[in-house]
């Protein structure tokens, strides 16, 4: 079904793009979509079709949207296994699982946190995201376990979302690390952009993209025969970027162990350990794990601290290493 939904642009929203523009004024429809939609010819302003999505709108602009409403849009409901570790009436913690993506997008529209959430809770949760993404306030990389806060109202979801963006939520990731990264401890500060040789992966700039900061401190180094350096690292986050810490441990030199997309591609060591190579080859994904999540309840004013497990083969590689390090 096809829908022209018209909007006269004033003083106040001048020089926004055009797409956070629209994905403010239909809520319906996620900034994706909305991009989706324009990059195909949807968007006519002042007569004349429009298809970049960052194009800036102008005061007395008339915009013309066709806002094609299509099984993409809608959230399927799915009933999918969550571990909820706290819940009340305006929040909910997740532990979420190594291979759940967060939120339907292309390939996966069916077998997310989104959709299992949209089956337990229905409509008990914020919209603030969009119908898509029901109580999603912030995310984790599909093959990262741990910690995420869901909003059940919209006011929990502004709440939370203005302590994510002054900073302070407390993240804490634990995750194994080749190498030994330099110093072993301090704080990385850069720009986070897309990726010019592959649009799915981020890089560091000097020039464009997102701040992101993540403080790191070495835990412990692991350097015994027959195995190659590693370190358990402990990051903390000040920013969210997408696939922060990865591209940031990369930019230092290092990655993380399983990570397929910014890690080692060819390693080669002469005499491997048996088991340690047994142990790598059972990791899923990269071992990198939201451990701890702090926060200040967006009703109640009570500081909540929440503490996860490491999952089975994260734990297994750590108890390998300390043990041949004792």
């Amino acid at each position: 079904m096809n829908k022209t939904i018209k909007f006269l642009i004033n003083k106040k929203d001048v020089y926004k793009r055009v797409d956070i523009y629209l994905s403010e004024k239909i809520n319906s429809l996620t900034r994706s979509y909305i991009k989706k939609l324009i990059e195909k010819g949807n968007l006519i302003i002042n007569g004349k079709k429009i298809l970049s999505p960052s194009t800036k709108i102008k005061e007395k602009d008339e915009i013309l949207i066709n806002v094609i409403k299509s099984e993409e849009n809608k959230l399927i409901p799915k009933n999918i296994n969550i571990n909820i570790v706290f819940e009340d009436k305006d929040v909910i913690v997740i532990d979420k699982p190594k291979g759940m993506v967060v939120h339907p997008g292309a390939g996966n529209r069916e077998y997310t946190l989104a959709n299992a959430l949209a089956f337990k809770f229905k409509n008990q949760l914020s919209d603030m995201s969009g119908k898509l993404r029901p109580g999603i306030v912030h995310r984790i990389d599909k093959e990262t376990s741990g910690l995420l806060v869901i909003a059940k109202n919209n006011f929990a979801h502004s709440n939370l979302s203005k302590q994510f963006s002054e900073h302070t939520i407390k993240r804490k990731y634990q995750c194994l690390a080749w190498g030994v990264i330099r110093p072993l401890s301090g704080k990385i500060v850069t720009l986070i952009t897309r990726s010019k040789k592959n649009r799915q992966l981020m890089s560091v700039s000097e020039i464009k993209g997102k701040k992101a900061i993540t403080n790191y401190k070495t835990v412990k180094v692991f350097q015994k025969r027959n195995i190659p350096k590693i370190s358990l690292v402990e990051c903390t986050l000040e920013t969210g970027r997408t696939h922060q810490i990865r591209v940031h441990l990369q930019h230092k030199g290092s990655s993380i162990l399983g990570d397929q997309h910014y890690g080692k591609k060819n390693l080669r060591f002469k005499k491997l350990d048996k088991i340690f190579f047994e142990n790598l080859s059972k990791i899923k994904g990269q071992a990198l794990h939201a451990q701890t999540l702090e926060f200040n309840h967006p009703k109640h004013n009570k500081w909540l601290k929440f503490k996860s497990s490491l999952p089975e083969d994260f734990a297994k590689m750590l108890n390998f290493l300390n043990k041949r390090d004792s």
